[in-house]
């Protein structure tokens, strides 16, 4: 095949161009980086020109013997026995407050409850509840009991005594990585999710199920942000200082609000988790870190929602993985979700074809909401 040199030095010349531009707007705009315009140009530049953060991954390296922070804190409430089952299918981690109990027991009820996905599903998973301590000290006491009295009827608690703020995410994030490791390594995959989340759970366990029967590995799978900024902006809580992270881009990874991985994903997480600096308060993009270094790329997947809800719909229902920012209407949304009725409604090949017009209707609108992409009303 011939190659015009030309060509070839002229991608060479735009790459280099590309290059040198991006590097001066990180050495000469950096006093501009409150801009988000101009922030998310550096952070796209560097994730599709560079791409390289060996280096990140050094700097905040630090010595493993040093590394004492999960056992520094100690268990309120544990089950060791939890996963005393050989075939787990998968371990599900709730991140909930103390305070959360509505969203507990509706999670319980629905997307959470292990008898219906045995039953139903003929699938074991375990569903845990990960809290630290009320950050109200002076009724502290007082919730430590409630959340006693919820742990003897339930058994599904897991707590440890940090105190449970935004800013202390990324150590819940290393209690559920060090209680996988240590009590629970054999379920097949472990899944993240906050308590605001809803889960199909009869399309995620058909999912899974599909991928044990062929033994996947290097699984890491959910919204994935690529080449997103840190946030300079001092009122924001997402706010990153430089001095916590000075780079203009974070390694790719996946929304906090849930995600899957498979369990030797878990363990490569787990090891890289205990020689990286926890400084970094955003769990998922500290999670990002630790995939990266480990050389766990994530994996995008259309059903997975962005921060809004996705459509209420039957022929949304039919491919859902999880929708972001259920509480009330929780019991609700999983009802219409899996009524048998939905799974009638997009058979057959007018059913396909009605469900794909309609998604397309729903999802491919000029004014963009952050649920499923476009390209998910293509499946």
């Amino acid at each position: 095949m011939y190659v015009n040199p030309r060509r070839v030095r002229r991608c060479q010349f735009m790459q280099i161009f590309a290059t040198c531009f991006i590097l001066c707007l990180m050495i000469f705009w950096g006093p501009l980086d409150d801009s988000s315009i101009v922030g998310h140009v550096k952070s796209y530049s560097y994730r599709y020109l560079i791409n390289s953060y060996a280096f990140v991954n050094e700097s905040l390296s630090v010595s493993r013997d040093s590394m004492d922070r999960i056992t520094s804190y100690q268990y309120l409430i544990n089950h060791q026995e939890k996963c005393h089952q050989k075939d787990i299918l998968l371990l599900l981690f709730v991140k909930s407050s103390p305070e959360n109990r509505y969203r507990r027991d509706a999670i319980r009820q629905t997307w959470g409850n292990e008898k219906y996905v045995s039953s139903y599903l003929n699938a074991n998973i375990k569903t845990l509840f990960a809290l630290g301590q009320l950050k109200d000290f002076e009724h502290r006491e007082n919730m430590q009991k409630r959340l006693q009295m919820e742990d003897d009827k339930y058994g599904d608690l897991i707590q440890q005594d940090f105190t449970d703020t935004f800013h202390n995410l990324t150590i819940k994030l290393l209690l559920q990585f060090s209680w996988v490791n240590k009590y629970c390594p054999h379920a097949k995959f472990i899944m993240s999710a906050d308590d605001d989340i809803f889960i199909h759970m009869p399309n995620l366990v058909a999912y899974l199920q599909s991928l044990a029967q062929i033994g996947v590995q290097d699984l890491w799978i959910g919204r994935v942000h690529r080449g997103s900024p840190p946030v300079r902006d001092k009122t924001s809580k997402y706010y990153v200082p430089y001095e916590m992270y000075p780079w203009p881009a974070y390694p790719d990874y996946t929304a906090g609000a849930a995600y899957v991985i498979s369990s030797d994903v878990a363990a490569k997480v787990y090891v890289a988790s205990q020689t990286l600096n926890t400084s970094l308060y955003i769990d998922d993009v500290f999670m990002g870190l630790c995939a990266n270094k480990m050389g766990v790329v994530p994996q995008y997947h259309n059903f997975f929602s962005g921060e809004g809800k996705a459509p209420y719909h039957p022929c949304i229902y039919n491919k859902m993985m999880t929708s972001h920012g259920h509480v009330e209407d929780l019991r609700y949304l999983w009802k219409q979700a899996t009524d048998p009725k939905v799974e009638n409604i997009s058979s057959g090949f007018f059913g396909r074809m009605y469900c794909k017009i309609v998604n397309i209707m729903l999802l491919c609108r000029i004014h963009y909401e952050d649920t499923y992409p476009c390209t998910a009303a293509l499946f």
